[in-house]
């Protein structure tokens, strides 16, 4: 079963993602780098993605994903909305899901402290309004992120770990 760690820009999806691989001996992906140029240039702007660019992007990843069917992988992806889940579902079969769950003032002061990242924290509270949250339907769990990153980790790979594959 692959794992797609989900939130919003500062929830430490990469972070988390890449330890709970580690844990795992899975392959891990971090879908920031599948991104266009010309995506990473509207958020590095400020500027919000629309629908029409992220869908490519979403396509890609489940594509990704699907390479790697035959063994585990940890994909770090922001996959606010159930419509953006759904694409990657669509090319990818049992999926679950961490979204990574934290409050507003804890994701600003781990945006301020970033160096080096396209997304500026000016663009946090657009994407706190275009997340929809992981609904009862979907394969998988809602961590908060107030704990380190290995608390976090240890949380998705305990109940990643035990899920029995679904027939999607």
């Amino acid at each position: 079963m692959s794992l797609v760690v989900m939130g919003v820009s500062g929830s430490g999806k990469s972070t988390v993602a890449a330890r709970v691989a580690e844990r795992a001996g899975a392959a891990f992906v971090d879908a920031d780098d599948l991104h266009p140029a010309s995506n990473v240039a509207k958020m590095a702007a400020g500027v919000p993605l629309t629908d029409e660019d992220r869908m490519p992007w979403l396509r890609e990843v489940g594509e990704v994903i699907a390479r790697h069917q035959d063994e585990r992988i940890v994909v770090a992806c922001s996959a606010l909305r159930r419509v953006y889940r759904d694409a990657i579902r669509e090319r990818a079969s049992d999926v679950f899901f961490a979204e990574l769950d934290g409050s507003r003032d804890l994701l600003a002061e781990r945006m301020a402290g970033r160096t080096q990242h396209f997304m500026p924290l000016t663009l946090l509270d657009s994407q706190l309004s275009t997340l929809e949250p992981l609904q009862e339907d979907e394969h998988g769990l809602r961590v908060d992120i107030s704990g380190s990153p290995d608390e976090i980790a240890d949380a998705i790979l305990s109940r990643w770990l035990a899920q029995p594959p679904t027939d999607d």
